[in-house]
């Protein structure tokens, strides 16, 4: 059993190398994967305890439909020549959000290498803002 096993392994290293890397993917995934993640209930707690700044990386066109209470828009395709905008901020929690939550991961990559020490990403982004009955204004700043 133990000779068959051994050569099933010689046959197919290839297949077992790639098991050990999707193996390897999926636990860094559940260590780190939602590390610096909020969900919708996480980031009012932020915004109601910390005053938590809030950064939507949607086009313009799509924050005007609608946007969380007090967000800033900075559109994604100019946003890592703007963080330095975003300097007065750095001394409070700052929640990245765009519509799905994707976005706004590269987003958060970009502040955390930019020095910001407390970034959080929103999960779901504004979908899951809305699925969970919050509310979104169409009132500018």
């Amino acid at each position: 059993m133990q000779a068959q096993l051994l050569e099933f392994l010689g046959n197919h290293w290839i297949l077992f190398m790639a098991l050990g890397v999707i193996l390897g993917l999926l636990t860094y995934n559940l260590i780190i994967g939602d590390k610096g993640s909020v969900d919708p209930m996480g980031a009012t707690a932020l915004i109601n305890q910390k005053n938590a700044a809030i950064i939507d990386v949607r086009p313009a066109a799509d924050f005007a439909k609608g946007h969380i209470i007090n967000a800033v828009n900075i559109p994604m395709n100019g946003f890592k020549n703007q963080t330095a905008a975003l300097g007065k901020y750095k001394d409070k929690p700052i929640i990245v959000n765009c519509r799905s939550g994707s976005q706004s991961q590269a987003a958060c990559h970009v502040l955390r290498k930019a020095g910001f020490p407390e970034v959080y990403n929103l999960k779901g982004g504004v979908m899951a803002w809305e699925n969970a009955n919050l509310p979104l204004t169409r009132k500018k700043r």
